[in-house]
C-alpha cells in the first residue's frame, strides 16, 4: 500500500525507534528496500535511507540484534559542563582551542557546548548570548537620546538604528 505523506504529517523519530522498526520488518521477512518503503510511507519520506536499512539488515543477518549505538573512537564529544562553566567564569578570554586542550576534547565540541550554555564570543570574551534587562534599557535610552538630539546635529538624520 503506497501512501503519500504530507510534510506537515512527517513524524520525528529517534534512531533507536527506527532500528526497532527495522528489526520488526526483518523478522517479518521483508527485504531492506521494502522495509525502507514501508517505514518512509508511515514516518515520512526522509525518515530512513535504503543504505541505512541495508546496514542494519546485514547486522541482523549476522546475529547482532543490539540496537544501541556503540562507543566511537576518537576524541570524546561529551564535556563536563560544570568544569566548562568554571573555566569560562575564571577566564572568559579563553579560546575554544585552549578550552579544548584543558578539557581533552575537540574545539568544535567546546563550541557546541558553549552554544548550549547560551554563550557567544564577542570582543574577545565569552558572554551570555541574551542581553540583560539593564543592557536592553541602556540601548533604548541611548537610541532615545540620539533621536531627540538629531535636531541639534544634522549628521544624525542619516543614522539608522535596529535591534
Amino acid at each position: 500500500m503506497d501512501m503519500d505523506v504530507d510534510l506537515e504529517l512527517e513524524m520525528k523519530i529517534s534512531r533507536r525507534e527506527l532500528r526497532v522498526l527495522l528489526l520488526h520488518e526483518f523478522r517479518l521477512g521483508s527485504k531492506a528496500t521494502e522495509a525502507t518503503r514501508n517505514i518512509c510511507s508511515t514516518m515520512g519520506k526522509g525518515a530512513l535511507s535504503i543504505r541505512t536499512a541495508q546496514h542494519w539488515f546485514h547486522r541482523f543477518k549476522n546475529g547482532n540484534f543490539e540496537l544501541d549505538d556503540l562507543p566511537h573512537t576518537g576524541r570524546p564529544s561529551e564535556v563536563n559542563m560544570d568544569h566548562l562553566k568554571q573555566l569560562i567564569e575564571e577566564d572568559p578570554r579563553l579560546t575554544t582551542r585552549c578550552l579544548s586542550e584543558r578539557l581533552g576534547c575537540s574545539h568544535t565540541t567546546v563550541e557546541t557546548h558553549l552554544h548550549e550554555l547560551g554563550k557567544t564570543w564577542k570582543y574577545g570574551v565569552w558572554i551570555p548570548h541574551d542581553l540583560s534587562p539593564h543592557q536592553l534599557q541602556h540601548r533604548v535610552d541611548a537610541c532615545m537620546e540620539l533621536m531627540t538630539s538629531h535636531r541639534n546635529y544634522q549628521w544624525l538624520r542619516n543614522l539608522i538604528t535596529g535591534d
